[in-house]
């Protein structure tokens, strides 16, 4: 097992690995549109935070050799179900039509930072040689 924490996430003092890895499997912690290194979100609330928090997502799959091709499995958790459709029109921006990640989603109650959504993502880590 490997597991990595991001500078922001130290530097935002958050108790948690960024992602951790499990064999060819990297297990990304849940995302939110927060200001990368702060425990605040973007303003202008959900399509604005849903890029920040695909930004977020990409950041550390880069830090870990990865890009959004490599994520198979995504979990998306949304505050209001009505945004739904505004969130995938953001969403969607970031797959190539044909590499979409199999998907489950739900609405919650509540997220942390009071956010308008959270995403969770697996992503496979190929092997070299």
């Amino acid at each position: 097992m490997e597991f990595y924490i991001a500078t922001e996430t130290k530097a935002a003092g958050l108790p948690f690995s960024s992602a951790v890895r499990v064999g060819d499997v990297l297990y990304l912690s849940g995302a939110l549109g927060n200001v990368p290194g702060k425990q605040e979100l973007v303003p202008g609330g959900l399509e604005a935070e849903t890029r920040q928090t695909m930004e977020n997502v990409g950041a550390v799959l880069k830090a870990n050799g990865l890009t959004f091709d490599d994520v198979f499995k995504c979990t998306v958790m949304l505050a209001d179900m009505n945004e739904w459709a505004a969130f995938n029109r953001v969403y969607l921006t970031y797959f190539k039509p044909d590499r979409l990640p199999a998907r489950s989603a739900f609405g919650a109650a509540a997220l942390a930072l009071n956010a308008c959504v959270e995403l969770e993502c697996w992503a496979h880590v190929g092997r070299v040689g």
